[in-house]
């Protein structure tokens, strides 16, 4: 029995890259010698064991054979004689193609580390095109490593896989899996570009393929094309480092642009609320997380309302903020603020410009958060008043600090 350290552990070594988690490869052994030696089986297509130590994954060899369409259609053979270059073969990228022995010595058939000095991506055999969620791990390595090109053979042979519509048979799950982790990334851009590139974005998500083309307002927008501003406003979230439920909120907070009529570009009248419908949508279809929907909801029908917020009197802000959920919601609140910061920043030569917006904004929330609206309310029901006038009374209050507040600041805007 032989153990080997594969994967990324091995990759991101060579980087130079702090590694926290370690995958291992176990040649020469079998299901029952695992269990004798204390290692606990947790795999359920095949053998995977957790250390009784470490706590870490320790895989038996194994080939894999193509057996259907989709990248579910797999028989997996695990058994002694499986070499440790068997099994390196079936995996993606050269680049998560090496091992590393017990001595610390780096075996790696597939010239993963010429690749990595090379910065390319590479895939490792034809076995690549057997399972579609490749390209999408292939397009997620270049979000996480924006230094690396793809190969020009992998882009090909990733085209020919959504030719025959491989990419058809992904399942939500795992779309939303590697959408995640993409958005996430160093360069999200990276992701949407490659899988653009060998065709699987219009199949995946179209709504968000068609924006690439779409004209827009080259005073508001002077990189012109909408997909490229949507790029650039994923990549200001990373750069801002935030989370994942602004990011998506990033994603969709400009679709209804792909669905505007030609006769009227480039200008883009109601395109927030065909972007909340198309975003809702989108997150029903990805089976999204409830906040992921709901910020990309209130960022699609507000952020061209919280880009003009600097124009409007205290009234028009409070009822912004209400209109948002911030007062019951603040933390949701501060994310959509973020959003529509990436969003604004996200243009060309915009990049350092400041966006008063949302410190302004925050004031607000702040202003007609610390009014006691138990003690209004209780006031409002000693004068007789009841139900909606009760809170016409709350609102009135929380108005007045509002407008007292920011005129005490000196940054009370005149506009009403």
């Amino acid at each position: 029995m032989q153990t080997y350290v594969v994967g990324g552990a091995v990759r991101d070594r060579l980087l130079g890259v702090a590694v926290h988690d370690r995958d291992w490869v176990v040649v020469g052994s079998t299901p029952d010698r695992m269990r004798s030696a204390g290692y606990l089986p947790v795999g359920r297509d095949f053998p995977v064991f957790i250390h009784p130590a470490s706590g870490e994954e320790y895989a038996l060899a194994r080939t894999e054979r193509k057996t259907a369409p989709g990248y579910a259609g797999f028989v997996f053979h695990a058994a002694p004689d499986v070499t440790l270059e068997e099994d390196l073969r079936r995996r993606d990228l050269t680049i998560n193609a090496m091992a590393e022995d017990e001595g610390g010595r780096i075996i790696d058939p597939y010239g993963g580390r010429r690749d990595l000095e090379a910065r390319v991506l590479r895939h490792v055999s034809d076995a690549f095109a057997e399972d579609p969620v490749r390209i999408l791990r292939l397009a997620r390595f270049a979000a996480r490593y924006p230094s690396f090109r793809v190969a020009d053979e992998t882009l090909a042979l990733a085209r020919r896989m959504v030719d025959v519509g491989e990419v058809d048979a992904l399942v939500a799950e795992r779309v939303w899996q590697e959408l995640s982790r993409a958005l996430m990334a160093e360069r999200p851009s990276r992701f949407f570009e490659v899988l653009r590139d060998c065709g699987a974005l219009a199949r995946l998500l179209p709504e968000v393929d068609r924006l690439w083309g779409v004209p827009q307002r080259a005073d508001y927008h002077p990189e012109v094309d909408t997909g490229v501003h949507l790029m650039m406003v994923l990549d200001m979230a990373a750069r801002l480092e935030a989370k994942l439920e602004v990011r998506f909120a990033c994603l969709g907070h400009d679709l209804g642009k792909g669905t505007t009529p030609e006769d009227v570009l480039p200008r883009h009248l109601g395109h927030e609320e065909r972007s909340a419908a198309l975003v809702a949508a989108l997150a029903d279809r990805l089976r999204a997380p409830v906040a992921c929907r709901e910020l990309a909801d209130v960022t699609a029908r507000e952020h061209g309302n919280v880009h003009r917020c600097t124009s409007f009197g205290p009234t028009a802000l409070l009822r912004l903020v209400e209109r948002c959920d911030g007062l019951r919601r603040p933390e949701r609140f501060a994310d959509l603020l973020l959003a529509c910061e990436c969003d604004m920043r996200g243009r060309g030569g915009w990049s350092e410009a400041p966006y008063p917006q949302r410190a302004l904004l925050l004031r607000v929330l702040a202003l007609a958060r610390s009014v006691d609206s138990a003690a209004v309310s209780a006031a409002a029901l000693a004068r007789g008043l009841e139900g909606a006038d009760v809170g016409a009374a709350l609102h009135a209050a929380r108005a007045a600090a509002v407008a007292q507040g920011l005129e005490g600041d000196g940054a009370a805007p005149t506009a009403t």
